[in-house]
């Protein structure tokens, strides 16, 4: 596997929605365009993320439906809303078999192997904490899910439903985390039974048949110590067993954890290949590069295996949360750190509407052509192999002068790779002019001239090895403003 991929996130339902209405009858997997993959594979995207392929059960989309919070929100996103367009949530699980609406599990694998002979591979939801109201197992096996007691109803309304089950009602408690109070849509699975574990387990070596790997929904909820703090309920750790199970089964299987409160580091060391970096995003908002910077400088082997992103299904769209200048610099502090790439279907083309996964459709919107050519440029720059496998560097960027302390508003990396090629990234990731002098890693710059060109600009510099090398490349930059160069000696 590359050691820095490329994530692509495609919200299934909106997109089979969209080519529903171009082909004038329902689309399943089988109409996603060979031509569309072709796209995804030349701009070196290495992985396709198919959020809500699930099966979601009424009970489930009912809460949706009526739930009046909800709605309001569901009606900016589409002022024409329907009813049909609340699909439910697709983290309310009713069943992991693929939706037949999208095609069923035949045309899942039919994809995957179009997929496959184009080098993308395919990851998929995995929703460890909750399960749907009408999840087969509330029948079956009521004991499966977190129980509450009248004093818990009298305390907590908000977190707990009576179910009516095969055994008779009983009181189930909602998912939830220990911040917030439950999802309405949703019943607890309790970790602190070992047959769950056990269960859930199965599930994830079933779902491991159709996919290389998995995206696991707020995956910290189900650490011991979380749980318990949530629930009262002692419990096993899961993840350990229940990765290794799956990569005795499937060698290379890849598991990405959406993970927050710091708990990054946990998770990687229980066996995750990747992490979200929530961290870095809510930095990158904060708009202070000495912050950035000290999240940066944490170890290479946990830098390795973050995911970085600037939006996604939950988080607010990039366009409409940075000003244009302001992306431009989050987009290249993010993308050129190590680790995963993620980017979200629509971030692209410049789109500023946020889509809730309990949606079906989203609203038209118009292409941002001047977004869509940084993305190409920016990709193009993330195609290239010391970018892909190679070393990278954060840099100390020092005062230009005694007194210059606009060098602290700097961000900048090196990328180097055993074939010679070299990288630098520099970002005044500030609102005013700022100066640095960057000190680059590499100790053979010499007596020689090297040429610097700007991969996503026009500027091309001859700059003296020696100076360089002496006091650091000179950096004058306006507000926000970025570099990214190649760096190749002259003579």
């Amino acid at each position: 596997m590359t050691q820095h991929p490329l994530l692509y996130q495609i919200n299934t339902r909106v997109r089979l929605d969209q080519l529903s209405r171009a082909l004038g009858r329902p689309a399943t997997l089988d109409d996603i365009p060979d031509a569309e993959l072709d796209r995804l594979a030349e701009r070196g995207f290495d992985w396709l993320w198919l959020l809500s392929v699930w099966r979601t059960g009424e009970a489930s989309r009912a809460v949706s439906r009526r739930r009046a919070e909800w709605r309001r929100e569901f009606e900016e996103t589409l002022p024409d809303l329907r009813e049909e367009d609340i699909a439910g949530s697709g983290f309310a699980v009713a069943d992991y078999e693929v939706a037949e609406k999208i095609g069923g599990h035949a045309a899942l694998a039919r994809l995957r192997r179009r997929m496959e002979r184009r080098g993308l591979r395919l990851l998929l939801d995995f929703v460890p904490n909750h399960m749907a109201l009408d999840h087969p197992w509330v029948d079956r096996h009521p004991e499966y899910f977190v129980t509450g007691s009248a004093a818990d109803v009298a305390r907590a309304p908000q977190n707990y439903c009576r179910v009516r089950t095969a055994l008779g009602e009983k009181l189930l408690a909602h998912g939830r985390d220990p911040y917030f109070p439950g999802w309405p849509d949703t019943l607890q699975l309790d970790y602190g039974n070992p047959a769950v574990q056990a269960a859930m387990t199965e599930e994830l070596l079933e779902i491991a048949e159709s996919c290389d790997g998995v995206r696991c929904d707020m995956a910290m909820l189900i650490l011991p110590e979380v749980f318990e703090r949530t629930w009262g309920i002692r419990a096993e750790p899961f993840w350990p067993r229940a990765i290794d199970a799956v990569r005795r089964e499937y060698t290379g299987f890849v598991f990405m954890a959406e993970v927050y409160w710091d708990l990054e580091w946990t998770l990687q060391r229980q066996g995750f290949d990747f992490t979200y970096d929530k961290r870095l995003y809510d930095r990158l908002r904060e708009g202070q590069a000495r912050l950035l910077r000290d999240h940066l400088g944490a170890g290479i082997d946990f830098q390795s295996k973050l995911a970085r992103f600037l939006e996604n299904h939950d988080e607010p769209r990039a366009a409409a949360t940075f000003a244009p200048e302001v992306h431009n610099a989050a987009a290249v502090v993010t993308y050129l750190a190590p680790g995963l790439r993620f980017f979200h279907q629509g971030q692209l083309e410049g789109f500023k509407k946020r889509i809730s996964p309990h949606l079906g459709r989203g609203p038209d919107e118009p292409l941002d052509p001047v977004r869509r050519a940084f993305y190409d440029r920016l990709l193009s720059v993330l195609r290239r192999p010391e970018v892909r496998r190679g070393q990278w560097w954060l840099l100390e960027c020092v005062p230009a002068w005694e007194g210059n302390w606009t060098s602290d508003c700097y961000v900048a990396y090196a990328w180097d790779d055993e074939a010679g090629r070299r990288l630098l990234t520099a970002v005044n990731f500030a609102a005013n002019h700022s100066q640095c002098r960057v000190r680059l890693p590499w100790t053979d710059l010499g007596d020689g001239t090297w040429r610097l060109q700007d991969l996503l600009g026009s500027a091309v510099y001859d700059r003296s090895g020696q100076e360089i090398a002496q006091h650091g490349l000179y950096l004058d930059r306006g507000p926000w403003h970025h570099h990214v160069f190649s760096l190749e000696k002259l003579h």
